[in-house]
């Protein structure tokens, strides 16, 4: 038989999914992969349905239909606070996962270096290895998960192309400061990077903290690539609509990687989501007191039933520290947690590069009424396994 491919020899099965699947097998609340169990805005699924029976139902422009663009440049102009040009700079995508591959395979050549903070979610360092690069990883320290400045700029060489920055953090929670990220803007400027951000929880980010666009530094936006999709904004994580935001020579780039990749997004959900980005501030606002609500909903769960966690800035998931009762087996706890309490987290081990198994990812985007039932389930989680123990 041949053979295949040595560079995905490393690779396994995506642990977010399977931990879903399991969650399936057990009929367990799925706080593992990060979709919501509420519908999105009426008004998004009233022009879905409009779309379906007028269309368009064709190929759009390979790169984005012109109005969702225009509609999206209008949108991303407001919030990050710089130029951008529907025709130059942006690239619909088949969500930011595309995005962020297609931005890779764009910048970075075989045997460069890629730095990637860790934790992470799990396809940075996927895209990087499938680019031909080689990802180098910099820890963030708990409990702020900040990083040491002189350890991020020993992993940084002239072999470095391109940096990823998630900001907000998936699965930490973290939203990196404005102080932060000038470091790293210096850093992008000294040896001349890339910085590849993924965005995609721009708006849910809880006060005081505030999110601040990479690109919108002074003099980065020329050599930032911004990817984000509308999945988390809007709740619709299965149209899968994302977007790359870049200077005009990478877009171009982009483009040609992209239309290899995908040809384009679909067509007929793009006509629909024309309609989401010209919401009003209110509905931002809005989602933030919602998500605002939902995880300390879910924060108080935790602390009714004793499990340690680090407080989420942004995202809308939490880092669980079961150190207490199994710091050796983070897959084996999860698969019991879902099988025997009927909750679905991840285990933190997917997500780090250093052997860290004391930890675990729930998500909190779901109804109130699925965190009330999901914390009433997790208050037995301490009993049940030292029942578990015994037996």
């Amino acid at each position: 038989m041949p053979q295949t491919s040595n560079r995905t020899a490393g690779f396994g099965e995506s642990v977010i999914r399977r931990m879903t699947r399991i969650a399936l097998e057990h009929g367990a609340i799925n706080l593992s992969q990060g979709f919501p169990d509420f519908d999105p805005p009426e008004a998004l699924t009233r022009a879905l349905a409009e779309a379906a029976a007028k269309g368009p139902h064709q190929y759009a422009v390979t790169w984005g239909a012109a109005n969702f663009r225009e509609a999206l440049a209008e949108k991303q102009r407001r919030c990050m606070g710089i130029p951008i040009d529907p025709d130059k700079h942006i690239t619909v995508t088949a969500g930011a996962t595309e995005a962020m591959i297609a931005a890779m395979l764009s910048v970075v050549n075989p045997g460069d270096r890629v730095v990637v903070f860790s934790p992470f979610y799990e396809n940075y360092g996927a895209d990087a290895i499938l680019s031909g690069a080689e990802p180098i990883y910099v820890p963030l320290e708990p409990p702020d998960f900040g990083f040491d400045r002189d350890r991020l700029r020993a992993a940084v060489s002239k072999h470095t192309r391109a940096l990823i920055l998630c900001n907000p953090s998936n699965p930490t929670g973290k939203v990196f400061t404005r102080e932060e990220l000038a470091y790293i803007a210096a850093l992008a400027e000294e040896f001349d990077l890339w910085v590849i951000t993924d965005e995609v929880y721009e708006h849910i980010v809880y006060a005081p903290a505030e999110h601040s666009y990479f690109a919108s530094l002074p003099g980065m936006a020329a050599r930032t690539i911004s990817c984000s999709s509308l999945s988390k904004t809007y709740s619709i994580t299965g149209w899968r609509l994302g977007y790359a935001i870049a200077p005009e020579s990478a877009s171009q780039t982009i483009r040609k990687v992209h239309d290899f990749l995908t040809v384009g997004a679909a067509a007929p959900l793009q006509e629909a989501a024309v309609c989401a980005l010209g919401f009003p501030q209110s509905y931002y606002d809005d989602l933030r007191a919602s998500y605002t609500r939902k995880r300390e909903l879910f924060l108080r769960a935790l602390d009714m039933a004793g499990i340690p966690y680090t407080r989420p800035a942004g995202a809308y998931y939490v880092l669980a520290d079961i150190g207490e009762l199994d710091r050796t087996d983070d897959t084996r706890f999860c698969e019991w947690l879902a099988r025997e309490v009927k909750v679905a987290a991840v285990p933190g081990s997917s997500f780090f590069r250093e052997p860290v198994k004391h930890l675990i990812r729930f998500h909190f985007a779901k109804k109130e009424a699925t965190l009330l039932a999901a914390g009433e389930r997790l208050m037995e989680l301490r009993s049940l396994w030292a029942k578990q123990r015994k037996g």
